[in-house]
């Protein structure tokens, strides 16, 4: 383990009330990322000046964008920028490690052979990084439910050591997520390991899914302790500009197109039916600015079922075990437990 090279990745975006904290703790952590990757979206408050007083410690690389090309394009152009390393730390910049959280994910990928990516505790703060007390959950690892709504295990809930054992979990969410490179390499499609036609808003759950049908398991440790300030969550919807909510509706199509099984379909077609018909009723009803979604999966249309054809072609794992993490109760399974 102590052998294992790190890389870390973070997409910025008007993120200077975050950006300078995020990188101070990821520059303590006890086990070193050799290289530190920054890409700014073309930020326009202080975001670009705080990462230049950055630019002169070890290992770091900061590319500035002249436009906003999305989070999942960032993310995969600043893994292209960082060495072959053996792991890959997808990191938002309104996130603060604890000293041990690399090191605490590293040995957790250890428990199991076939772990692709592993997540740990993330805890609800303040945009001051102010703790309730007593403290919330942020994420303890990414579930399905059976009407394709993907969610964080134990969100907004107080933390009473009920997620304290190491667990097989569906996958981590994107804000603070361990991957292996062996894994970024083989779940690619179209050599893009998340999705840039999802924008922002997704690519996570995108990407969980794919390694999921790929046979890679993610391992949830709660020895690797965060914080995190979460902006886009489904009770905050109506205080979020209208572009994230848009790609929020596009991508729950994008998402289904490529990685829906026709037995997972089969199984859960009224619930993923009744869930489409709420989404749509509010997009006619409320929240127009999200009617813009459907003409972009037409558009998109023939690229995503391309991408699901590459996909099921390489598909693992069989359509029982897949059911099984779609789930109106957060799942999870022992590290011992074996397909």
């Amino acid at each position: 383990m102590s052998a294992s090279r790190v890389a870390v990745t973070i997409v910025t975006f008007n993120s200077d009330r975050y950006i300078a904290g995020c990188l101070e703790h990821v520059l303590a952590q006890s086990h070193k990322p050799i290289a530190i990757s920054v890409v700014d979206n073309a930020s326009s408050d202080s975001t670009a000046a705080i990462l230049r007083s950055f630019e002169n410690c070890d290992g770091m690389i900061v590319s500035y964008n002249r436009g906003n090309t999305g989070f999942a394009a960032a993310q995969n152009q600043a893994i292209a920028a960082v060495p072959d390393t053996d792991w890959v730390l997808t990191l938002n910049p309104d996130v603060r490690l604890t000293p041990k959280f690399i090191s605490s994910l590293l040995a957790a990928s250890e428990l199991a052979p076939a772990v692709g990516s592993v997540c740990g505790k993330l805890l609800s703060c303040s945009p001051a990084f102010e703790v309730a007390s007593p403290p919330l959950l942020d994420s303890t690892g990414i579930y399905f439910t059976p009407n394709l709504r993907h969610l964080d295990r134990g969100q907004r809930k107080p933390d009473q050591g009920q997620f304290e054992i190491p667990q097989f979990v569906f996958g981590g969410t994107g804000a603070a997520c361990l991957y292996r490179r062996e894994m970024i390499r083989d779940i690619s499609i179209t050599g893009e390991f998340f999705d840039v036609d999802f924008f922002a808003y997704r690519e996570d759950a995108d990407v969980a899914w794919r390694a999921q049908l790929l046979g890679w398991k993610c391992i949830y440790t709660s020895a690797a302790l965060a914080y995190h300030v979460r902006r886009v969550a489904p009770e905050n919807r109506r205080d979020l500009p209208g572009i994230i909510n848009m790609h929020s509706v596009k991508n729950r199509w994008l998402l289904r197109i490529k990685n829906t099984t026709p037995d997972l379909y089969r199984r859960y077609w009224l619930p993923i039916t009744l869930r489409d018909f709420i989404v749509i009723s509010g997009c006619l009803l409320r929240e127009w600015s999200s009617l813009g979604a459907f003409p972009r999966v037409l558009k998109l249309w023939n690229r995503t079922w391309n991408k699901r054809r590459e996909i099921m072609n390489k598909k693992r794992v069989d359509d029982a075990y897949m059911a099984r993490w779609f789930s109106c109760e957060p799942r999870a399974e022992p590290v011992s437990l074996e397909r």
